[in-house]
């Protein structure tokens, strides 16, 4: 887990290969309520908080305060940053338990609103024990956003490989870091993971809770991964919905979504071969492929006209997504088949925008604050991403130009998309390593069999990597991000944050 195109598209997850931490357990920054007198971060843990109202548009219980954290907690004392929070209390004072620290995914995903927001489903027993904890983290929103003037075109972040585009894509991914180094050369290296797990628990101890509990979609999945090992005393109630494999943090995501993608076209070539009364498209699995391989080669020749907009054959496999809900894409395709049959404009078509984030969504976004850089979701993402697996990013452009043509005669529909050039092989380096997710952990995690973005199989992964870790997965679930949308799925996290306990063993939730 959708937000708008641009605010939609992660890492979550895939994650890079790991890293151990470079600074020593002592630097982990994990701080009691009672600070020592010496503690250099006792400035922020024990910062006054002035809430306010967030905005007009917000309900007047929803209420906000920004702290100030370290840029660099290596340097405690040197430049600071803003974290914008937000706060809607427990309905029960005789039930509160603590907080739940909610975040939407991305990287570069904003979560201020989301106590508030009508796309997150929290139940009345959850609302009843916990305050709801919004944040933007570092960079992000309203916690001093960064921007690197993108163009629109700028922000296209993913593009199909071909020999005669490959040198402009080079151009693009070289100009993207440049612009972000250009203008926030001396802040980018410290919007890492890590340091938003640190700034997590800074909110914790300014809130005067001895432990946060968590809500984490996508993205948000890693970011909570890495908390519980940073900070394991301080981690309560973890529910990690659309989990990204930490071991593929950095490249490895964008590969993982190309290779997901395979298994769900073969099960909706199936789907829609049982259905050509309905949709048309071919009496046997091999049948439709072929209807789609022709619409694919078809535009690649003569763009179709999709609601008024030109959409090529790379355009069409760019919604690798759409597969993954198998009415949809058969209405999706049998549109584009009579579009190109009668040369009419397709009303089921929607022109293909080719992922302006890297990763994987997260649930549904909010506006912009005001002021916020109208690139600061997609400068943000490339920060974080970026900045957290620079060493898992080749340097050398033909690497890329290679592993593209590789990928995209393994995995047709985006492989190329998924292997080619990115902005990451010319990033400066993060200040540290990324953190290596292999820990005991009692987390929930909840996916979907069919998740587009954060695939099964990486959720499987983060379950083994977290151990006491349990799983609940949807059978036939569709889609990215659980919550809200199955019941049994629901009612598993609700048992585990009002009452602690895990399930005895994985489960297996029917679809609803």
């Amino acid at each position: 887990m959708v937000r708008s195109t641009r605010r939609a598209a992660l890492l979550a997850t895939g994650i890079a290969a790991a890293f151990l931490s470079a600074l020593p357990p002592a630097t982990a920054f994990s701080t009691s309520a009672a600070a020592a007198p010496r503690d250099p971060l006792r400035a922020y843990t024990q910062q006054k908080l002035h809430w306010q109202r967030c905005d007009i548009e917000s309900p007047a219980a929803l209420q906000c305060a920004t702290l100030k954290v370290p840029l660099d907690y290596r340097d405690p004392g040197g430049k600071r940053t803003d974290v914008a929070i937000s706060r809607l209390k427990a309905t029960s004072t005789a039930e509160r338990r603590g907080v739940l620290l909610l975040n939407p995914g991305g990287p570069g995903g904003p979560g201020l609103h989301l106590p508030v927001d009508p796309a997150i489903r929290i139940s009345k027993e959850v609302r009843e024990r916990y305050d709801l904890i919004g944040f933007d983290p570092r960079g992000i929103g309203r916690s001093s956003p960064v921007g690197c003037g993108l163009t629109g075109a700028e922000q296209e972040m993913e593009h199909a490989y071909t020999a005669r585009t490959f040198a402009k894509d080079v151009r693009w991914a070289r100009t993207v870091a440049a612009k972000c180094r250009a203008s926030n050369g001396a802040v980018l290296r410290h919007l890492t993971t890590r340091n938003t797990a640190r700034d997590m628990d800074v909110v914790r101890a300014a809130l005067g809770e001895r432990k946060i509990s968590y809500l984490g979609f996508s993205y948000g999945t890693y970011l909570g991964s890495v908390y519980t090992r940073m900070f394991p005393r301080r981690a309560d109630r973890f529910v990690l919905d659309s989990a990204a494999d930490p071991a593929r943090y950095g490249r490895g995501m964008f590969q993982a979504m190309a290779e997901g993608a395979e298994p769900a076209f073969t099960r909706w070539s199936g789907w829609a071969a049982r259905r050509h009364a309905a949709y048309g498209l071919g009496t046997t699995p091999a049948e439709v492929r072929e209807t789609f391989w022709d619409l694919v080669a078809r535009a690649d020749r003569a763009p179709l006209t999709v609601d008024g907009q030109p959409l090529t054959g790379d355009g069409i496999r760019a919604q690798r997504t759409r597969f993954f809900h198998v009415r949809k894409a058969s209405a999706w395709i049998a549109g584009l088949k009579k579009a190109a049959e009668n040369g009419q404009r397709s009303e089921n078509g929607k022109r293909s925008e080719n992922g302006k984030r890297p990763g994987a969504p997260g649930v549904p976004g909010t506006p912009a604050a005001p002021g916020t850089p109208a690139d600061n979701d997609t400068a943000a993402a490339w920060a974080v991403l970026c900045a957290d697996t620079r060493a898992s990013w080749p340097g050398d452009p033909e690497r890329y130009r290679r592993d593209a043509i590789r990928d995209k005669a393994r995995y047709p529909l985006s492989g190329d998309f998924a292997s080619g050039i990115k902005p990451c092989a010319f990033w400066q380096p993060g200040s540290e390593p990324a953190t290596e997710v292999g820990h005991a952990a009692r987390a929930l995690i909840v996916q979907n069999a069919w998740d587009p973005s954060t695939p099964l199989a990486g959720a499987q992964a983060m379950h083994r990597a977290l151990r006491g870790s349990r799983m609940v997965t949807v059978a036939e679930g569709e889609g990215h991000i659980v919550n809200g949308t199955n019941s049994c799925a629901d009612g598993a996290a609700t048992r585990y944050l009002t009452t602690g306990r895990l399930p005895a063993r994985d489960l297996t939730c029917p679809t609803d």
